[in-house]
């Protein structure tokens, strides 16, 4: 609903693909200060405040009076974003054995696509209640998630005991001298621009240049969350047991292969319904690959941190990898798809993803590996 929310203020395709490419910039600027935060406060603390923020945000951008509010106060979401990020993957990386970072990971991204899911299913039943509407539910839903945060985790003790040394601390000079550290990097670049950014951004405009209805945007993005979901219910279990670096390499090809060619719904000598059937089927396989790609790159930077050592920084780092495709994917491809239209557009895509690709080529596979 963003982009369609941006365009009712009268502006173009790339300037409404500015504002995903906004909250990620300050998820972006603010993510080495987010590790910081989780390594001398602790992850329940950043974690609460981190959704308290991204709530106060999520009500201004409802009540936004032009495209510049709008686009300053979904910015500022970004900070409370990185902040409950990179806590929560702080959490995954010192909770979960090595022999099942996987389905741990996958866990994590199942509960998260529940709401990828549900979410723009009910941002498109609420847009007849106009564009505004789903923004105050969702401030809504993340005040509640707060509340169960902060009661679940109530009695954790997520902090060393008075008088236990704290964790040593891996540095980031550290994590790049893994190859697999380096590798995930160039992937979560191509997973941002892909993901967070493309298919948040340029996906629902595409939907709804091929069939101009309110419910397709938010249709779309459902079904590539579906594809996710239900490859995440097998690919925690084949990254634990087959490793690593075959699944960020098969699942980079299947995005890059459906994002390639996802363009071709908008091809002018293509009927309406066979244009939403493509847009469909390929945003399905795209999922797929997302469900492959995801818990895979999460478990290889966990075996390079390892859970007797405090990764912030090098955790925030390469969430920095991610918001930095997320950032630069739709400017550039909405210029592109201004220029010369959408086919172009979500080939270059297709193409980052076959970039991603490369320096998993060379990389060991981390699984059972010492850490770096």
């Amino acid at each position: 609903m963003l982009p369609a929310y941006a365009r009712s203020f009268d502006v173009g395709v790339a300037a409404a693909s500015v504002i995903v490419s906004a909250f990620a910039f300050f998820r972006l600027v603010f993510a080495p200060a987010g590790g910081l935060l989780v390594a001398r406060l602790g992850e329940r603390p950043v974690y609460l405040t981190g959704l308290l923020v991204v709530a106060a945000s999520s009500f201004a951008t409802a009540f936004a009076q032009s495209y510049a509010q709008l686009l300053l106060f979904r910015g500022l979401g970004g900070i409370g974003s990185t902040m409950f990020t990179v806590s929560a993957m702080a959490l995954l990386v010192r909770l979960a054995p090595p022999s099942a970072r996987g389905r741990v990971s996958s866990a994590y991204g199942s509960a998260f696509l529940i709401g990828g899911m549900v979410g723009p299913l009910l941002g498109g039943a609420l847009a007849g209640l106009g564009l505004r509407a789903p923004f105050i539910v969702y401030g809504v839903a993340l005040v509640l998630a707060a509340l169960v945060v902060g009661i679940g985790l109530g009695g954790a003790r997520l902090r060393p005991p008075p008088g236990q040394a704290e964790r040593p601390t891996m540095t980031l000079g550290q994590a790049l001298g893994s190859p697999v550290y380096r590798a995930a990097l160039v992937s979560g670049a191509a997973n941002g621009w892909t993901n967070f950014g493309v298919r948040m951004a340029l996906l629902p405009l595409l939907a709804a240049a091929v069939l101009d209805q309110p419910w397709v945007a938010g249709a779309v993005l459902a079904v590539g969350a579906v594809g996710t979901a239900v490859t995440l219910q097998f690919s925690g279990r084949w990254v634990d047991r087959v490793g690593r670096r075959p699944l960020v390499i098969a699942g980079l090809l299947v995005m890059g292969m459906s994002f390639g060619l996802i363009g071709l719904a908008r091809h002018d000598g293509l009927p309406v319904g066979a244009g939403l059937a493509l847009l469909f089927a390929l945003a399905l396989t795209s999922g797929v690959g997302a469900g492959l790609v995801n818990p895979a790159q999460q478990a290889a930077v966990a075996d390079v941190v390892g859970h007797e050592r405090n990764g912030g920084t090098v955790l925030s780092t390469f969430q920095m990898s991610q918001d930095g495709g997320a950032i630069l994917g739709p400017v550039l491809v909405g210029v592109v798809a201004d220029a010369v239209g959408f086919e172009l557009a979500f080939a270059v895509t297709g193409v980052i993803c076959l970039v991603g690709v490369l320096p998993w080529l060379r990389a060991p596979e981390p699984l059972n590996a010492p850490p770096a």
